[in-house]
């Protein structure tokens, strides 16, 4: 009998281990966002920079090289092209730019204003997080993740 009460408070733990790790592995949590006040001062930097053009040239490079290789055809091609939307991929940059304050930010975006030359250092260029969702974003775009049907 002290057995069984042995075994049956063992598997009472064992299975509450189990229920509480599953439970565990469901629950996730989303990407980190700034602030709303923060999320304006980022647009300011990536107008700044003129990064939206840069990830749109970016996307349509993507395309094209895709388009020659494979030999879409022109309304295809056209189809791809027209499913870009910067929109798609402003929460990757905001994410990317999550860890920084206000005060970092502003300093950030009054470089840019007033050095044009500081516009070729562009921050999300070099960013290896960015530019690898970047990639995810065009090759995306290119299998026709983002056409409206």
């Amino acid at each position: 009998m002290n057995n069984f009460k042995k075994h049956s408070f063992l598997i009472a733990c064992f299975s509450l281990f189990i229920s509480s790790k599953s439970i565990s592995q469901t629950n996730y949590t989303s990407a980190a966002m700034p602030t709303q006040q923060n999320k304006i001062i980022i647009d300011k930097i990536v107008e700044a920079a003129h990064y939206k053009n840069y990830v749109i040239d970016f996307c349509l490079s993507k395309i094209n090289e895709t388009s020659a290789k494979e030999g879409w055809n022109e309304q295809k091609a056209m189809e791809i092209t027209q499913s870009i939307n910067y929109k798609n991929f402003r929460d990757a940059i905001y994410n990317s730019f999550v860890v920084f304050d206000e005060v970092e930010l502003e300093t950030l975006l009054k470089a840019y204003e007033k050095d044009t030359a500081y516009q070729t250092k562009n921050v999300m260029t070099n960013n290896k997080v960015l530019i690898n969702n970047l990639n995810i974003f065009a090759d995306d775009i290119v299998k026709g993740k983002y056409l409206l049907r």
